[in-house]
């Protein structure tokens, strides 16, 4: 049974169980290793039930809560949960995420690994719930890249949607995103973009990466979707956007900080992508209360 919060985001479409899963899976087995939970199986009997509380412990946005309880689940054995923060939702810290009645065993050994994941995930919610804050009614987006961590794409990418976020593309088999290394081996943006153009579907964006007006102007002239600004000044960026005139998207992107965000977005672009928000968020904390 879920409790609707009181300060949340509509919550946004969750990962497919089928998608999550096997992510779980692999983290449940890296822990149990060849066996089990030698420490748990010796101290606690197999059929004992515990309560519990998933608590935060420090304020911030919750993501991952269904996907941290799937731990448990996979572990089998009786489960009940009632959820009172879901994903997308504002806590304070010694606010009670989720209650649980659980296999003891099961609680236990499954612990780390709801934690890690919930935690991490809720980091990245809060991160950018942040950055989201700060740019609002500037109209500008703030977005996700690619630099996830190995394996778990698809629920950090989520994370960012359950803090207002949007994503940037999933892979590199959905958009073309033509960068610098891609131009270095083509030789111009012309040849380049000709080249994609005869590969994709009518379907596919094109965004090609620049890093001076220059080579903006030179874009511009090409069938593209979108250009990525890269490392410009918010004076730059003003300057791009207005020789974009809303013929294209507008996305930029480097070294974008709580502290110059809002200059960044102030110019006009219509994205701000942000890397560190899946590489480098801190984990919320959050623990996990077991009654005596």
């Amino acid at each position: 049974m879920q409790n609707a919060p009181l300060h949340a985001l509509p919550t946004p479409f969750e990962p497919h169980r089928l998608v999550v899963e096997p992510l779980i899976r692999a983290a449940l087995l890296e822990d149990i290793g060849h066996g089990n939970d030698i420490t748990t199986d010796a101290i606690v009997a197999p059929g004992r039930i515990a309560s519990a509380q998933l608590v935060a412990r420090a304020p911030g946005v919750t993501a991952g809560v269904n996907a941290s309880l799937l731990a448990f689940q996979l572990l089998g054995g009786p489960f009940e949960a009632r959820v009172f923060a879901p994903d997308g939702s504002h806590v304070e810290a010694g606010s009670t995420i989720a209650d649980l009645r659980v296999n003891a065993r099961t609680l236990l050994t499954g612990e780390r690994t709801a934690l890690n994941l919930l935690g991490r995930l809720s980091g990245i919610a809060t991160a950018t719930r942040r950055l989201v804050d700060l740019v609002a009614g500037t109209g500008a987006h703030v977005v996700c890249t690619r630099k996830t961590t190995p394996g778990l794409r698809v629920l950090e990418k989520y994370a960012v949607r359950c803090g207002g976020g949007s994503n940037h593309r999933f892979g590199l088999d959905d958009a073309v995103l033509i960068k610098d290394n891609h131009l270095a081996l083509a030789g111009s943006i012309h040849d380049a973009v000709a080249a994609v153009r005869t590969q994709i579907g009518h379907m596919v964006k094109v965004e090609i990466e620049v890093d001076t007006l220059e080579q903006l102007e030179e874009a511009l002239r090409e069938p593209i979707d979108a250009v990525l600004l890269d490392n410009m000044s918010p004076e730059q960026l003003a300057q791009a956007v207005a020789m974009v005139d809303g013929r294209v998207l507008t996305e930029a992107s480097g070294g974008i900080r709580p502290e110059t965000i809002l200059a960044v977005a102030n110019s006009g672009v219509n994205l701000i992508s942000v890397g560190w928000l899946t590489h480098g968020a801190p984990s919320l904390d959050i623990g996990l209360d077991i009654e005596p």
